[in-house]
Order: structure tokens, then sequence, then C-alpha cells
């Protein structure tokens, strides 16, 4: 169904604009062309400022009326880009075939209208309703001064994310499936919200795989072809294939409970023993799987990963020293540590850790190379390596940066870039020694090769999980992994975002056989929203 979408809806506009005849092929030529000179006789005055409540009204009623009449010309040209909005309503009624539309508006709010749109999509000797709410705002053209609708894909459906998404109607891209956790429990999106996405992402990668057969939909064809589709009205449901995940519904819906107390907030919990990815939930306004694929510096949580460089090149111990002054400066550029932490110049690494002293971690910039953090990250912890976890997920980055950037990645800012699934794993590499990818479908299913790493030797294990336990039981963690038993570690973080008011919160732990990391964007410091989304999850497991 993807093939040939878009030629078709160029080949329809084009006979629209061409052979339209009446009313609404010269609206369309006409609108067009209205900023390329004065009409005959002398130009018409050009009206300016916001559009007036007569202007809002009469131009809604105009762009419904075509609407509803399916004159894609005459709607296209009461918008503010005739071309593109010509576009999608030929899609709208050709491609998608939809038809029978309906538009109720509700009162307006300055130049901002909502309306609800009732239709009848129609393919194959089958039909099925439709409905959406969405809105439209009515603008000044620029040129021409003319009350127009600004024009979004989202007008006609608010599926539309892009000018270059539109509607199809027709077999599906993909066969349905019936996700089920590792116990066989199903997986439905109105039960876990946040696994919406990811479920679109295994029906679009192994719904042919999992034995099912396709259905009949109304869908958005995404621009960017790597995307699955979106489906918006299922017509025949096609048979779904099952398929087995390594998500736990238990902890699934824990993650999902502990992000909805905190905006803008991520988790993602895996099994160190396997890898196995447990839970994954985001609570965000724009619906980005940012527990995947988020790109932002982790601050201290790293520090998990600076220690490991430290042991690993003979800089220092666990018990070895890392004195923590008051500030630390690195060409030119002063590092400080949080607000209200006391120097302790004879403090050991274990101290700093517990503490998350950043002036100690800057001060070892001196006796690191440039690409020792770098090297330690894929080469031990696997981050970077072109993970395939069975969905799209973005895999770290821990450039081998110069200058100031040195000393800033050892206390993860700076080019720095992880998600909490990085942090995730980067714990359990830490707990266990060994790296394991963390996947979502289980490799049995299509024989994928995983990316590999060596890992960690039982010595730098052993000091690692030493400072986590301390950071939990005495340190900066305490407080939020207080009351939870059992093996257990943590680091908290803080990362500063230029443009935020706060820090992005970052917290990670560990107990038994779970790790978890999460992280708020915007939120303060790691015990302040990350901390008790892990302690959450933790504890459901």
């Amino acid at each position: 169904m993807r093939k040939g979408a878009k030629a078709a809806i160029v080949g329809s506009v084009l006979a629209v604009m061409v052979g339209g005849a009446g009313y609404g092929g010269y609206t369309v030529l006409s609108a067009l062309s209205a900023d390329s000179g004065p009409a005959v006789g002398g130009p018409a005055p050009v009206r300016t400022g916001p559009p007036s409540s007569g202007e809002v009204e009469d131009t809604t009623r105009a762009f419904f009326a075509a609407w509803t009449k399916g004159d894609a010309a005459a709607a296209a040209a009461l918008t503010n880009n005739a071309e593109r909005a010509a576009a999608l309503f030929t899609a709208y009624a050709g491609e998608a075939h939809i038809t029978g539309v309906r538009i109720t508006p509700g009162p307006a709010t300055g130049a901002t209208v909502p309306y609800s749109v009732k239709a009848t999509v129609s393919y194959g000797g089958r039909a099925a309703p439709r409905a959406c709410r969405t809105r439209l705002t009515v603008v000044r053209g620029v040129t021409t001064g003319k009350a127009l609708v600004d024009w979004q894909h989202a007008v006609v459906h608010p599926a539309l994310k892009s000018m270059d998404d539109t509607l199809v109607t027709g077999a599906s891209a993909a066969a349905p499936i019936e996700a089920g956790d590792r116990h066989g429990t199903v997986l439905t999106k109105e039960q876990y919200p946040s696994l919406g996405p990811i479920l679109d992402e295994l029906r679009d990668k192994y719904g042919d795989r999992a034995g099912g057969s396709a259905g009949v939909e109304l869908a958005v064809r995404h621009a960017d072809a790597s995307t699955a589709d979106t489906p918006v009205v299922t017509l025949a449901e096609g048979r779904a294939g099952k398929l087995r995940t390594t998500l736990d519904a238990g902890l699934q819906a824990a993650a999902e409970r502990a992000v909805q107390s905190y905006a803008e907030s991520s988790v993602v919990a895996v099994q160190p023993s396997s890898g196995d990815v447990l839970a994954v939930a985001n609570h965000r306004t724009d619906g980005f799987n940012a527990a995947f694929l988020g790109r932002v510096a982790p601050g201290s949580t790293l520090k998990i990963l600076s220690a490991a460089t430290l042991i690993d090149n003979g800089i220092t111990s666990a018990n070895g020293p890392a004195p923590c002054p008051d500030e630390a400066v690195w060409q030119s550029q002063t590092f400080h540590n949080l607000k209200g932490l006391r120097p302790d110049e004879g403090a050991t690494l274990s101290d700093s850790f517990a503490r998350s002293c950043n002036t100690a971690f800057v001060k070892f910039a001196d006796e690191v190379r440039v690409d020792s953090l770098t090297n330690e990250a894929a080469d031990r912890f696997g981050i970077g390596l072109d993970w395939k976890t069975g969905i799209p997920s973005f895999d770290g980055s821990v450039p081998a940066a110069g200058g100031p950037d040195t000393a800033a990645a050892m206390i993860g800012q700076g080019q720095v870039q992880m998600n909490p699934l990085n942090l995730a794993s980067i714990t359990a590499t830490a707990m266990t020694g060994s790296f394991r990818q963390p996947v979502v479908v289980p490799r049995a299913l299509d024989d994928r090769p995983l990316a590999r790493a060596r890992g960690l030797s039982s010595g730098t294990v052993q000091q690692l999980r030493g400072m986590m336990r301390r950071t939990a039981t005495s340190g900066t963690g305490a407080g939020v992994m207080s009351g939870l038993s059992g093996s257990i570690g943590a680091k908290t973080g803080s990362a500063e975002v230029d443009g935020q008011a706060r820090s992005d919160s970052w917290f990670t732990g560990y107990r038994n056989d779970v790790a978890a990391a999460a992280m708020a964007q915007d939120a303060g410091h790691g015990v302040d929203a990350a901390g008790p989304i892990v302690a959450s999850v933790l504890r459901a497991g």
C-alpha cells in the first residue's frame, strides 16, 4: 500500500487544477495566482491586522462547506497553502476513500475554531465510520490580506504530524499482532499506553513473521518511510499473529504508574542476567519514546562508566584517592559541585562517588586520554555498538572529545548522549560484569546478530557494586532507595541543559535481577523525580 501513493496524489492534484471545471477549477487557479499582481482597473485595498470575528466565521463556513462537498480545489483555495491542501484533500476522497463528511464546529476562541468531523470510510465492499476532533486557525494572507485557513495537515486529522503525511485506505502494510509478555499475558495499548508506538513498530516489523494476515484499514502514511503506518480506522480485522516479547506485564504496569507522577519522564527496566527489557514507559506530551530514542546528557549517572574507566586504567580504585575540592578548573573552564556539598581533600573514589562529587572526577581529566572514556563505553559496556533490540533504539554516544569536553564527559555532560535504556544497560553490566545487549524481541524469532562487548573484570565489578551499594544505603540515593531489600545499588544524576530553568533529573539502580534507569526533563536533582520512578519499578520487581 506504501508504493506509488505520492505519485497518485500528485496526479490527482494536477487533474483538479488543470481539468477542473466551473467554480472548483476557477477557485484553485485564481487562489494560486492571487499574489501575482493587482486586478484590472487598479489594486484593491489590502486588509491588515488580525482577522475579525466575521471573517473567521465566513472563512470557516466556506471552508467546511467545500470540504463537505468534496470540492478539493475550493477548500484548498481557502487556505494559505493551496498546493499542499489540495494534495491532501484529493487523497482524502481518493486514496483514503472517505465520503459522507459532516463537520460540526464549536465556538471560536479568537481566530481558532475547534470542530468534529464524522465520515464514512469505504473500501472493497466494506465500510466503517470515522470520527475525530481537531481545530483550525484563521490568519490573514501575507500579500492578499484575505482571511485564510492556516494550513496544517492536522486540520484534516490530528494524527497527521507532518506536511508530507497522508491518509490511505487499503490492505494494511503489516498483519496485526497479539503481543504477549514473557509469561503470555496479552499487552494492549489501551492497558499500557506507553506501549502504543512500540506495538506499532513490532507489528510493522514482525507482523508477517508472527503468522498473521493483513486486514483492511484507514491509516496515516508517514513521510518517513522507516516509521510504521498509524492505523486510524479498521474496516476488516486481519488474523493476528502471536508475538512473545521480553516484557513483564507486572513491571510494565508499575512503570506506567510511576511515570504518570512526573511530566516529561521515561523509564526502562532490564534483567541483568539476560539483557531482556522488562518494562519501558514514557509520560510525554509529544508521545516520543524517549526511553529508547532520547539523546541527552545523563549527568552524574555516567560516573558508573567514569569510575570503571579510572579503575580499569589503573588511575585509582574504590579505596584509592579521589579528592573532592570545592571547584576544579580544566582548560580555563571551572566546574563546581552541587550546592551545599562539603569539600573533602582526603576523599576516596568511593566517597566521591557516593556523594556525587563532580570536581573529583573532573580532576582526573589530566590522567585519562581523550579516548579513554569512549573505549571503555564501547569495549566494556557495549555503548554505541548498533543494538538490535527488535524496535528502533539509540544506543548511546560517548565521543572522544578534547578540550573542556574531556572533563565534562567525566560527569556525563559535554557531548555525551544517553537515554534510560542505555543507563539501565550500563547498570546491568556494572552489576554482573557481562554486557548483554538489551532486547525487546527474543533473538530466537529472527536470529539477528546482537552487539558484543567484553565486559568487566570481577575486580572492577566488585568495586562498582560496592560504590553503588554505598550510594543506595548511605549516599545520595539513600532516601529514595530506603526500604528496598535484597542486593541493591544506585547512582543519582542531574544534567544541566541550555535554556532550562532546572536540570534534567536522572537516576539508575538495581535490586536483585532488575536494573532500571529513569529520566525526567527539567525536573531538578536525581532524587526529585527520576529516583522515585526507579524505586517504584524496583519495588515492583
